[in-house]
């Protein structure tokens, strides 16, 4: 038996998640490896940032994650955050608005702040582009959703069409005080929570991946972890 660590989750909370990770393999020969401690190796990494050999010993050296169905909702908040790359990062783009060298995440959150949508781009991919192609990757998800919340970068009739014919959703744009003061706008917090929450995950702090796939797997890894603990 393994030592546990602070980023383990617990044998009763992997069970809710085994049979959408065993649904994906295809079942040619045995499994070698519990599939709990390849589960809670790739947590490991996300919580440390550690690189993949320096793992401990503990842990299989190798593991992948698939993410299953969420619940559908009628209501969405999209937003973007810019994340500056490391030097392992093949995929680079410029974000001139926030003068980072990057990637930029884009996620679709209901009321609860739990995502319905995740898209992974370079940093010099605007905002609303990504958006849409974001709604239409998950267009099952979003299925059922009648209005979407964003802020005044997403403004424009264009944008609000596509969203439109895509899933048949009404766009509504909260735009900030002209008041040079802080205020909170209306429901768009939830999704500012949303990044907070990964935020604690260290190894998103800096975008590490080579590939933007690895990095839309990190975030929803990040998400299925904190579902687990919550729920």
């Amino acid at each position: 038996m393994r030592e546990s660590y602070p980023s383990d989750i617990s044998r009763e909370q992997f069970e809710k998640i085994r049979p959408i990770l065993e649904s994906s393999r295809k079942k040619t020969r045995p499994r070698e490896l519990d599939l709990y401690d390849v589960f809670c190796g790739v947590l490991y990494v996300l919580k440390s940032s550690c690189q993949w050999r320096m793992l401990p010993k503990e842990f299989p050296k190798e593991v992948r994650i698939n993410n299953g169905r969420k619940e559908k909702t009628s209501f969405c908040i999209i937003d973007a955050q810019s994340v500056k790359n490391a030097d392992t990062a093949e995929k680079k783009g410029y974000d001139a608005g926030k003068k980072i060298s990057g990637i930029k995440l884009h996620i679709a959150v209901d009321t609860e702040g739990l995502p319905h949508a995740i898209h992974i781009t370079t940093a010099e991919i605007t905002d609303r582009s990504s958006a849409v192609r974001m709604v239409e990757n998950a267009k099952e998800n979003l299925s059922e959703v009648k209005n979407i919340l964003v802020d005044a970068g997403y403004t424009g009739e264009n944008f609000a069409t596509q969203i439109k014919t895509t899933i048949g959703a009404t766009v509504e744009v909260i735009k900030r005080s002209e008041l040079h003061t802080f205020v909170v706008l209306p429901k768009r917090w939830v999704v500012e929570r949303s990044f907070a929450w990964l935020e604690k995950c260290r190894r998103l702090w800096k975008n590490c991946e080579r590939k933007l796939n690895t990095s839309l797997q990190m975030v929803v890894l990040s998400f299925i972890s904190l579902l687990l603990r919550r729920f």
